[in-house]
């Protein structure tokens, strides 16, 4: 090793471990990076472990990569050959010596879209939002995979079951036929080798003596289960995480593995490594008076190596739009007092949250950079709709600006009634003309669309949803989709947000193409500005931290999200949040508003939560 480095208390318990299980609880900012390659080093070093026997996992190419980075500086920089890579990198490796795969063999994300495309069309499933289902079925059948589930036993949330089993094994017999796995299959598969084949699982475990997996409380069963054959029988498995930091349920995650690992290996040893060295006391304190409303989780008291530092601040604002105004000031009083743009963050539970202060930055000029996508509210389908209608009013009657909302909510009437281009009302009426109570839905939409072209555009967004019946049709769409509709009802309280800040149509469809713009120009340079402030999700700021922290719209239905029902969910919902608070080094301010979109809004639990035990 480069230099004498001195162990203390925990992480010299971790990092002088030789053999056999040992269970690492590694709490934020606690540097579990530095204890994973100075054990490593020790190993080598100190136990006399040929580096070849080293297996490190990781759950991303860049944590892998930065991985091996930080190992190769402690070893003055000469290249290794301890094995470091993700899950799937690891296991792909294994089943490319057994079944000569080679990268062809993996199925590309396009082709995996367009089979399920393919799938919906032989089901004929129908949907306004196909690019959303078609990667909420993607996902789906990752879990059943992932979590080795019979397919008979599984209750879709995007569709039927008999619709769902249809996609999951016509998407498995186009993988076949064109003789591709996906990542998932590389578990299973990997699963199934070593299961059946007691030879080559012996020959890996000769190979792998000594295994190390960062991020533990991520882990699914699948990958579980496949490490544990592999470490078998020697058992030398370290295993790092934190399962206060578990927060991709979603994705398979089961942090009840990591919490039942003692169980798997009696024999385990158990470090907590306690120090948080990233944030000051008061920020380490009060996401700790949090995170204890969760039963499911190792008890443990972290402490903060630095001190005490401001309070965090808790604040109520009347609406989003005070609170995004109040924030944008305070953002610039920080870049006044010397704080760099990209030291601060903005986190919000889905990337729903940000278009406002999307909206204000860009008057502002804040620069700002995005680490995930943000979707354009106005390239919904649901928002397009909307425009449609007002276009339809303004008098765009083309035959295509007028399928987007002729039974929208269902009128009943026939695209052949549609004949000409532009639509012309009275020929659409002579259609019906045998059908009274048709010619009555014809005139009532002529009407409502005379009514919406003198109407600003708040007003003509509202009347479009209740007085035509919008609302009413987006409450039978959710239902056949198995959302809530409230989910659905968001994109308009959003959009009816967006239209009052504008007296005129012109000038609302102006700001939606620069809001347009400014969001393509963001994706196309990357991250946007790296300098600028960062814009996030909770999920996405795991691992990263920031001098100045903000969260957005702590109110009850955003996070935890209305979607948060079981106590599992809500617990993965605080943990979430418990990320969202430990990233910030110096500042945090915690915000939440009285109302949205004219309805009184409840503060989060979680607020109350770390409020009530600090007093």
């Amino acid at each position: 090793m480069k230099e004498q480095v001195t162990y203390e208390g925990a992480q010299k318990e971790a990092i002088l471990h030789n053999r056999g299980p040992m269970l690492v609880l590694a709490g934020p900012g606690s540097g579990k990076t530095f204890t994973i390659t100075h054990r490593i080093c020790c190993l080598i070093e100190q136990h006399g472990v040929d580096p070849s026997n080293i297996l490190v996992i990781t759950f991303t190419k860049a944590a892998a990569r930065e991985m091996k980075e930080r190992f190769e500086g402690l070893m003055d920089g000469r290249p290794s050959i301890v094995s470091f890579g993700t899950f799937h990198a690891i296991f792909f490796r294994i089943l490319k010596f057994a079944y000569r795969y080679d990268a062809r063999s993996i199925v590309r994300e396009e082709q995996k879209i367009q089979y399920i495309k393919e799938e919906m069309d032989k089901c004929r499933v129908e949907v306004e939002d196909e690019a959303e289902f078609v990667t909420s079925i993607l996902s789906e059948i990752s879990s059943v995979k992932g979590e080795m589930i019979g397919l008979d036993h599984y209750y879709s949330r995007n569709c039927s079951e008999e619709i769902f089993k249809q996609l999951y094994l016509g998407y498995e017999d186009r993988l076949r036929r064109s003789n591709l796995i996906d990542f998932d299959d590389m578990l299973v598969m990997c699963h199934e080798l070593f299961t059946q084949r007691k030879d080559i699982l012996e020959a890996w475990q000769k190979k792998y003596r000594y295994i190390l997996v960062d991020e533990f409380q991520d882990i699914n069963r699948v990958q579980y289960e496949i490490v544990r054959m592999l470490a078998a029988p020697e058992n030398n498995l370290f295993i790092v995480g934190d399962d206060d930091q578990s927060i991709y349920r979603f994705r398979g995650a089961k942090p009840e593995i990591m919490l039942g690992f003692e169980k798997d290996y009696p024999e385990a040893k158990k470090v907590l490594l306690n120090i948080n060295f990233r944030s000051t006391k008061d920020i380490v304190e009060t996401a700790g008076k949090l995170i204890v409303h969760n039963e499911m989780r190792f008890s443990k008291k972290i402490a903060a190596q630095k001190g005490l530092g401001k309070p965090v601040v808790t604040r109520m604002w009347q609406d989003p739009q005070e609170e995004t105004m109040e924030i944008v000031g305070e953002i610039t009083n920080y870049a006044r007092a010397g704080f760099y743009w990209k030291e601060i963050a903005v986190l919000y539970r889905t990337n729903l949250g940000p278009r406002l202060l999307i909206e204000k930055f860009m008057e502002y000029n804040i620069p700002f950079c995005m680490k995930d996508s943000v979707p354009n509210l106005y390239d919904h389908w649901i928002a397009k709709n909307i425009t449609c209608y007002i276009h339809a009013a303004a008098g765009e009657l083309s035959r295509a600006n007028v399928l987007q909302i002729i039974n929208r909510p269902n009128r009943y009437i026939s695209r052949d009634a549609l004949e000409r281009n532009p639509v012309n009302w009275e020929s659409v009426k002579s259609f019906y003309q045998d059908k009274g109570w048709m010619v009555e839905r014809i005139e009532q939409l002529e009407y409502d669309l005379k009514m919406i072209r003198n109407m600003a555009p708040v007003a003509a967004v509202n009347y479009i949803r209740k007085a035509v019946g919008y609302d009413d049709y987006i409450r039978e769409y959710a239902q056949y989709r198995r959302m809530k509709p409230e989910e659905l009802w968001e994109i308009l309280d959003q959009l009816q947000e967006s239209a009052a800040g504008y007296p005129t149509f012109d000038e609302w469809f102006r700001h939606m193409k620069e809001y347009g713009e400014e969001l393509k120009a963001q994706t196309q340079s990357g991250e946007g500005r790296p300098e600028g402030v960062a814009l996030m999700t909770m999920h996405s700021s795991k691992g990263l931290e920031y001098r100045i922290v903000y969260i957005l719209d702590a109110n009850e239905g955003v996070t935890p999200h209305h979607k948060a029902v079981l106590p599992a969910n809500m617990e993965e919902e605080r943990r979430m949040f418990y990320v969202a608070m430990t990233r910030a080094k110096e500042r945090l301010h915690v915000n939440y508003v009285r109302e949205r979109y004219g309805k009184k809004q409840e503060v989060s639990r979680f607020v109350r939560e770390y409020l009530e035990r600090g007093q």
